[in-house]
């Protein structure tokens, strides 16, 4: 049930299009030629650029989070802020995005405050800035998680036993801290890089579809122009990088897991 899907997908890769936009089975790299060799590589790179900044922020915010509910929180408080990271998962992705955009609108929320305090708000809708939040916020909670059972595991002891032997707080954190946590940090990296990528969503409503992005262009190619065969090839690339994505955790994350 899933190998068969992706099969039929890479055959129409491989296809051809007739004048009436059926899907002709031939064998033809041409569809994955006109990916390389025409401008949708800057699609590709522009979507690896915003998975790998989401990527960044959410591990920086969710390892001070994790970090936070792991050691500092109070043990009569923490299921309950561990439940507030997970509650946004309750809800449809699509339903959050628009909250985000009733934020964010020029009449919304945000910039109605800052009216208030006689600060005139630059432009926040439709605005890479506005996708970079979206996207980090729907995709923090995969990356707190998978950090919060590494540190919850963590012998604090050891953080004080590098103290005691005279290191630095920095070479502590790196040299111990992170070294024992890459698990969870792996985990969470390849847990929001992968559908992070895919993403078509949260740059489309938010972004104002002025970006083209992968996932955009996948699904432009499927509903809008028709043309399965190269979208097909497009999807099968997606397919490979995130496959590629899935064999680093495999190998590497199953280490601390």
């Amino acid at each position: 049930m899933v190998v068969l899907p992706l099969l039929i997908l890479f055959v129409y890769s491989l296809g051809l299009r007739d004048d009436l936009g059926r899907v002709v089975l031939s064998f033809h790299p041409d569809n994955y030629l006109r990916f390389f060799c025409g401008p949708y590589l800057a699609c590709l790179w522009r979507s690896l650029s915003l998975s790998f900044i989401t990527m960044f922020t959410t591990l920086v915010l969710g390892y001070l989070l994790a970090f936070y509910l792991a050691f500092q929180a109070s043990p009569r408080y923490r299921n309950l802020l561990a439940l507030l990271v997970v509650l946004p998962l309750w809800t449809s992705s699509l339903l959050r995005t628009y909250a985000w955009i009733t934020i964010l609108h020029p009449t919304g929320l945000l910039p109605s405050w800052l009216s208030l305090l006689n600060i005139e708000p630059p432009p926040l809708l439709y605005t890479p800035f506005a996708v970079w939040l979206g996207m980090v916020y729907n995709y923090l909670p995969y990356m707190v998680l998978p950090l919060y059972t590494s540190l919850e595991r963590l012998d604090i002891r050891l953080l004080e036993a590098s103290s005691d032997l005279g290191a630095r707080p920095i070479t502590t954190i790196f040299k111990v801290l992170l070294p024992l946590t890459s698990g969870g940090i792996i985990a969470g990296s390849i847990m929001v890089f992968v559908p992070s990528l895919g993403d078509y969503v949260t740059p489309d409503l938010m972004g104002g579809a002025k970006t083209m992005f992968i996932g955009n262009l996948i699904q432009n190619q499927f509903l809008a122009v028709r043309d399965w065969v190269f979208g097909s090839a497009v999807s099968t690339i997606l397919i490979f990088l995130v496959s590629f994505a899935v064999v680093l955790y495999l190998r590497y994350a199953s280490k601390d897991m």
